[in-house]
């Protein structure tokens, strides 16, 4: 445990200082006086042409907005007539949204003369505020989405402008590409970090005499693609619905290149590749994304969209080693399980402590399910969605599986990423009696109390029965401890469609589906409560639900099998 104190707190300094710099610089280069023109981006002629936006608008929200009702992330704010811009946000995802412009995709829908003139007002406000400035504006991430909504919806903004509305419009869009060129290799890891690259990549192409600008947002998106998608197709942060949002954009972008007759760059060609499988190894039956790492309510329009451009339309893989997931799928049962590490430090403000948790759906319904995040209020829930209690898997002695900051002064600093957690992984997989067998351990029980977890999935080739192991063993070189003997509580989250209920044989848990197609759940050697838990990730908010939980003591009961079965191969 002294050796995890002192990794940590080693991990802690190296990130925290990392991190700070790259902040403060930042927040330099958003500063009224900072030489943003040092980083040379020419004021363009004219614009070429505008990106395809994948994402779908609402024409119904544009009668709201004119109307003065601005309705993101759950909070509604009324203007009286006032601009938008003027008003105190409500709260930080609020402020965050609107400064973004993704909204002028619901303007775009209307497809009307006064939507079109309210975008141009709107987008005419920001600019005579030099709104690009505040605080919540100035982030990276927002910036660069604003900067590529601005280029998808310039038909919108610019059709019918007078010609000083159109040079205002193109001045500020250069100056905040060229902040972007200055604070994208500073900016947060991950998501953030590429935001920049793909809006640096969307002005270079889209907006005339850039020529330099298309060299260096090239190189700079290569480097972030090289290394931020997988070889595998999964995202190095381990959200499964990073790859829907990147895919979003990544496409418009190749499609950019084919307009300007460039050839797209291989890294590009060969992430799309590599990520379009993985929409298909993350999805149940019923369309959902598994809920690993962050994952939320499936957006299944922009889901439905990107799946459409896949060609292969195959079978998924079942094996993603380097992104740490496994899929078992046997006569339309689908089991995924995450059997990963968790991602590099600066990638892990969303990562979550649920190493070989599962989720297990058939046909039309998921049984077992992790929480997820809601589509709203996600800061709120987060701090509790994370932790391993949340997940279908084992917890020892009430703690997680990962070490997260909780430093109140550094979680302003740097947020909540992982410090610690499991390190040493063993997956093996193979064909057993003519079932397909995965086998998953990790050690992030090990410094602490001693415990290596291993978890066993066996998956009848019919997909009538998930056969699952528990083994709680002692670590090499540690033995449990006198005061915690490894006392483990093993849940099984259910989904909110599902309705357990117990046997008649006192141990049996009949879990009732809404088609008919019942399945049943047994531990034979051990004793299953029923207790309440919450399913974050429904489309209408948090729901509440129930979870089976199986209590034990590693030291006494180190071993514990429990199935899945449809009732009707019991009565066959």
């Amino acid at each position: 445990m002294a050796r995890d104190i002192f990794a940590d707190r080693a991990r802690l300094a190296l990130f925290a200082t990392e991190f700070g710099w790259s902040s403060l610089v930042a927040r330099a280069m958003a500063h009224p006086w900072f030489p943003w023109r040092a980083a040379a981006v020419p004021v363009p002629s004219r614009l070429l042409f505008a990106p395809h936006d994948l994402r779908t608008g609402d024409p119904a929200r544009a009668g709201e907005f004119y109307a003065g009702r601005y309705s993101f992330a759950g909070k509604l704010v009324l203007t009286d007539g006032a601009s938008p811009f003027d008003m105190e946000p409500p709260s930080p995802e609020w402020a965050r949204e609107l400064f973004a412009f993704g909204w002028l995709r619901h303007l775009q829908a209307a497809a009307s003369p006064i939507a079109r003139a309210h975008a141009r007002a709107l987008v005419s406000d920001w600019i005579g505020m030099r709104g690009h400035r505040l605080p919540f504006a100035s982030t990276p991430e927002v910036a660069a989405r604003r900067v590529m909504s601005w280029l998808t919806q310039s038909p919108l903004i610019l059709q019918d402008a007078d010609p000083g509305f159109h040079r205002r419009f193109i001045r500020s869009l250069t100056a905040q590409v060229r902040y972007l060129k200055s604070v994208g290799p500073n900016a947060p890891d991950g998501r953030p970090r590429l935001a920049c690259a793909l809006a640096l990549g969307f002005a270079g192409l889209c907006m005339a005499d850039q020529t330099r600008l298309m060299r260096s947002a090239q190189k700079r998106l290569i480097e972030e693609l090289d290394r931020q998608v997988l070889g595998d197709g999964g995202h190095a942060g381990r959200n499964p619905g990073t790859l829907i949002e990147l895919l979003l954009d990544l496409l418009p972008l190749r499609q950019c290149y084919e307009a300007r007759h460039v050839p797209p760059p291989p890294a590009l060609l060969n992430a799309l590749d590599r990520m379009m499988p993985m929409l298909r190894f993350f999805r149940h039956a019923d369309g959902a994304f598994a809920l690993f790492n962050g994952m939320g309510p499936t957006p299944a329009d922009g889901l439905a969209t990107v799946l459409a451009y896949d060609d292969a339309r195959g079978r998924p893989v079942s094996n993603a080693p380097y992104s740490g997931y496994q899929r078992l799928e046997a006569g339309g049962t689908v089991v995924i399980a995450d059997t990963g590490r968790p991602p590099p430090i600066s990638l892990s403000l969303d990562a979550h402590a649920g190493c070989l948790s599962f989720e297990l759906s058939a046909g039309r319904h998921r049984l077992v399910v992790n929480c997820g995040l809601p589509a709203t209020g996600r800061e709120e829930w987060r701090p509790a969605a994370r932790q391993t209690a949340a997940h279908s898997t084992a917890v020892v002695e009430d703690t997680s599986s990962c070490r997260f900051v909780t430093i109140g002064a550094l979680t302003r600093l740097c947020g909540t990423p992982v410090l610690g957690g499991p390190s040493e992984l063993h997956v093996d997989r193979g064909p057993h009696g003519g079932s397909d067998v995965l086998r998953a351990s990790h050690d992030g029980y090990a410094g602490r109390f001693g415990v290596v977890h291993q978890r066993s999935w066996r998956l009848s080739p019919d997909g009538m029965r998930l056969d699952g192991e528990d083994l709680f063993r002692v670590a090499q070189g540690e033995e449990f401890p006198t005061d915690q003997p490894g006392r483990y509580a093993i849940r099984f989250h259910l989904h909110p469609a599902v309705e357990p209920s117990r046997a008649s044989d006192g141990q049996t848990v009949i879990l009732k589906l809404p088609d008919g197609d019942d399945w049943a759940f047994t531990a034979p050697e051990a004793s299953v409560t029923i207790e309440e838990s919450i399913f974050l990730a429904g489309g209408g908010g948090p729901r509440r639900t129930e979870q089976l939980v199986i209590s034990g003591v590693a030291r006494q009961t180190p071993r514990v099998e429990w199935t899945f079965v449809r009732l009707a191969a019991l009565r066959a």
